[in-house]
């Protein structure tokens, strides 16, 4: 004990630097900032389980896109012909549905602000008037493509994740699921659709009420909120006869008649 007071005199006086011994150093790191030794913990373990939810998700995303990438150069080195024409009927498609909602906005701003054609902004005039240009496809310009939407890569079950999510988005879906069930919700949903619209085509679309033909028609991907009811009637009418003329296996087009008939209908111009 005297020893070891000498020791820290001799360092006070002469400033020479004696370590101090392990239970000291201890001691002052307890001091200090409490438990200081031990492997610090993995900040993994302060996550809240919203940020793991994020975690996850946007790891299944870029596994996805991954997968996605993989599958496009696939098609590209072993189908190429066939690869053209699907891009391009993807890319046109995704153009069809982002024009389409951007229209949507801009006439349900109109509509909440008391807002005339000629009132509203020069790129957002432009974009309803080429908008109006395009034609509304008839039933039998569809209904040819049901062989399409049938096999790879548009049947139901081929559809890549990135087509299943915006095909969720479109049917007012949760988009934010692994895209296998993604997959299974949108079958389930299509198919009770499609037994809806057998059962309204034996009851008759007259027998239904106004409010009715309006919820209809929202269930089946137009927004009907600014269109007349005998227009809604006329495009439910529509909808029913591509849908009663679909077998199980073509029931993808149906999905994408979500896009397909909604898009450039004439009563959504007014």
């Amino acid at each position: 004990m005297a020893l070891s007071r000498v020791c820290w005199a001799r360092s006070a006086v002469w400033g020479s630097a004696v370590t101090p011994g392990h239970f000291v150093t201890r001691r002052l790191q307890l001091g200090r900032s409490g438990l200081a030794w031990g492997a610090p913990r993995s900040s993994k373990l302060h996550l809240s389980p919203k940020a793991d939810v994020k975690n996850l998700m946007s790891y299944v995303v870029t596994k996805t896109k991954a997968i996605n990438g993989k599958y496009h150069r696939f098609l590209g080195r072993h189908f190429p012909r066939f690869y053209v024409l699907y891009t391009i009927f993807m890319k046109g498609l995704q153009m069809l549905w982002a024009d389409a909602k951007k229209a949507r906005r801009i006439k349900t701003n109109m509509w909440k602000h008391n807002i005339k054609f000629h009132q509203l902004p020069y790129r957002e005039m432009e974009h309803l008037r080429q908008i109006q240009r395009g034609t509304h496809p008839a039933i039998h310009d569809i209904l040819a493509l049901r062989e399409c939407f049938s096999n790879h890569p548009l049947g139901m079950n081929q559809l890549q994740a990135l087509h299943v999510k915006a095909l969720s988005r479109a049917m007012l879906l949760t988009s934010y699921l692994p895209p296998p069930l993604l997959r299974h919700r949108l079958k389930t949903h299509t198919t009770v659709i499609h037994q809806l619209d057998k059962a309204l085509a034996k009851l008759g679309i007259g027998q239904l009420t106004a409010q009715e033909v309006k919820s209809a028609c929202y269930l089946r991907g137009l927004n009907s909120t600014h269109i007349g009811e005998d227009r809604c009637r006329t495009w439910l009418g529509e909808w029913l006869q591509i849908s009663c003329s679909l077998k199980e296996a073509e029931l993808s087009l149906l999905l994408h008649n979500v896009v397909l008939l909604s898009t450039n209908y004439l009563g959504t111009r007014r």
